[in-house]
């Protein structure tokens, strides 16, 4: 009997961290692969056996790194595998066989700003995944004359700036949920 229970519970036991980790898994391997490099970001890039070729670099504002053997390489909008790829391949002239570790050791690229009629105002340095709610957070809150219903959310695309409209009193009431949107970098919050 006791030898049952415990195969009946050791199984549900597999059966929900099986579970768990089919949904988590996949939300996690997203967000971390998903992440690109942005002007400002700090990279560690390393060559296995060839300490001459480690060095922190600074992805500079026109999205561009140098690297030593390897030249110029522009990061805009790549993530740090194809980083990794482009940089192995560049070597390979030079060292067979590189194998190479790129790591982004500081994210100051991914930066956000909140304006207006909040308690803290400024910009925000974010990892890849904050919404707009989450963002009037870290801003210290809205403060007492906020038009909570009026606030806009500018967003660069080229040369053009797109307004989106955010009515802070239906998300906190459960309606249109759909417009606490993901905050790209660059993205502004303006609660008048």
């Amino acid at each position: 009997m006791h030898v049952r229970r415990f195969f009946l519970s050791t199984r549900f036991l597999l059966l929900s961290a099986a579970a768990y980790f089919a949904v988590v898994g996949p939300l996690h391997a997203q967000a971390t692969a998903g992440y690109t490099v942005k002007p400002g970001d700090t990279l560690e890039i390393s060559v296995w056996k060839e300490p001459d070729l480690q060095r922190t670099v600074l992805v500079r504002p026109d999205g561009q790194f140098s690297f030593p053997l390897v030249g110029e390489v522009d990061a805009r909008g790549k993530t740090v595998l194809e980083l990794n790829k482009t940089v192995s391949e560049r070597l390979t002239r030079y060292v067979s066989d590189a194998v190479v570790t790129i790591s982004v050791q500081e994210i100051k690229g991914n930066k956000i700003y909140v304006l207006g009629q909040v308690n803290k105002p400024g910009e925000f340095i974010v990892n890849p995944s904050v919404n707009i709610m989450q963002a009037l957070s870290m801003a210290g809150g809205m403060t007492p004359f906020a038009a909570t219903n009026d606030i806009i959310v500018l967003r660069g695309q080229g040369k053009q700036q797109n307004a989106m409209a955010f009515r802070y009193n239906d998300v906190v009431r459960g309606r249109s949920l759909d417009t606490n949107i993901e905050l790209l970098s660059g993205d502004i919050v303006v609660v008048p």
